[in-house]
């Protein structure tokens, strides 16, 4: 069947601007070194931060409480997650010989949680979708423990790793930030009566803004060892006061699509996923260009290892296929974000996010590429479906 350009470019948008990105960062790194003199990689904490927050307006407290009716599926998924990813990431590494930050960045993919990249793929591969959900919001909390544990224990026969660094940089890059999210998704998707309660909901948005800013002028001595939960504390009020704001002007002053968080949201991770890829791609083209292509197959490696332990091991557990599907989707695709922003914000290294700036791109297009090939074999539905989350709901956010 003869796809045309249209349909080519809707299918694969993501991975092409990826490439453009990746491609001009390599030939013009210093576009994406500096602005103004100022290093651009303080950039991309914020705009993880950012991205996480769109993935927080996505998830509900149901997504949280599907583990109560589907435990078994869930504590394997997470369980395979957080054993079978940085156990390889480790090997590979040693396998390799890579230098010590960059078998570092290499155990850290490994050791992050799953992304919303996961729900996507597991939808258009026709897998359990609530499974996924479910598996990738509670191994995103549970990563605030366990990927600073397989750092630390892995990656520190490498590199020094901070333990307790990494795991308030988890909580200011992730945690704060889906918690904006998801109370942005109450407020947007729970209340029926905003055109009733525009002045409450308009002093609401103008006080969360307010708390960003009695944040923001705190002192710093007031923190103590806090201090780095400032900026996320910070901006996940400002997300939260704009996102209000927004929805009154758009929705009721506009008459805008109620949907249209759905349609920005996608834009924007896309774009602020492609800068970051930029930055460390340009502040490391040296280093890429030594080690690439072994850094590439050692990425693609730990990518098809995800994929087909995952599956296998959920098979081995009896789980049905929709389950097994998504169980390796949530194995193989990691979030690339979080890794990115923890080998700058805590390892200090740019070397160590190459592996994830790597994997990134690939497993868009390897999990495009498996979800594609089982989509075209359809799932039979299984008697107990119902109990373990069926396969009917469409994650909203597809960027």
């Amino acid at each position: 069947m003869t796809v045309s350009p249209r349909e080519f470019y809707r299918k694969y948008a993501f991975t092409i601007w990826v490439l453009v990105f990746v491609a001009a960062s390599m030939a013009r790194p210093g576009l994406f070194r500096t602005w103004f003199g100022t290093d651009l990689k303080v950039l991309i904490v914020p705009l993880i931060q950012i991205i996480t927050f769109g993935m927080g307006t996505t998830l509900s407290g149901r997504d949280f409480k599907n583990v109560l009716t589907m435990p078994g599926p869930v504590l394997i998924g997470i369980g395979l997650q957080f054993t079978i990813m940085p156990l390889a990431g480790f090997a590979i590494a040693m396998a390799f010989g890579f230098p010590p930050e960059v078998a570092a960045g290499l155990i850290l993919i490994g050791s992050v949680s799953s992304g919303v990249a996961s729900n996507v793929m597991t939808y258009l591969a026709g897998g359990n979708v609530p499974l996924s959900v479910t598996i990738t919001a509670c191994a995103t909390i549970l990563s605030t423990l366990i990927t600073p544990f397989w750092m630390k224990t892995l990656a520190g026969r490498f590199i020094p790793v901070p333990f307790e660094g990494m795991m308030l940089s988890i909580f200011n890059m992730i945690i704060i930030p889906i918690v904006a999210g998801l109370a942005a998704h109450r407020l947007l998707y729970g209340e029926k009566d905003w055109a009733e309660r525009k002045a409450q909901w308009t002093m609401a948005g103008f006080a969360a803004l307010a708390s960003a800013g009695a944040v923001a002028i705190t002192p710093a001595s007031a923190w103590g060892a806090m201090i780095v939960l400032k900026g996320g504390l910070a901006l996940g009020f400002i997300l939260l006061g704009l996102t209000i704001l927004a929805k009154l002007i758009i929705t009721l002053g506009l008459r805008g699509p109620a949907n249209w968080m759905d349609r920005v949201l996608p834009v924007v991770s896309m774009a602020g996923i492609c800068l970051i890829i930029a930055v460390i791609t340009a502040q490391s083209r040296d280093q890429l260009l030594s080690v690439g292509p072994l850094l590439i197959l050692a990425t693609v490696l730990l990518n098809g290892l995800g994929y087909g332990l995952g599956y296998g091991s959920a098979r081995l557990a009896r789980l049905d296929e929709s389950a097994c599907r998504a169980i390796a989707m949530e194995v193989g695709l990691k979030n690339g974000g979080m890794a990115s922003g923890l080998a700058i914000d805590v390892l200090k290294s740019t070397s160590a996010a190459l592996a994830p700036a790597i994997f990134g791109p690939w497993m868009n297009i390897s999990g495009s590429l498996l979800a594609g090939w089982w989509r075209r074999q359809p799932v039979k539905a299984a008697p107990d479906a119902a109990a373990q989350g069926g396969v009917t709901q469409k994650p909203k956010l597809e960027g």
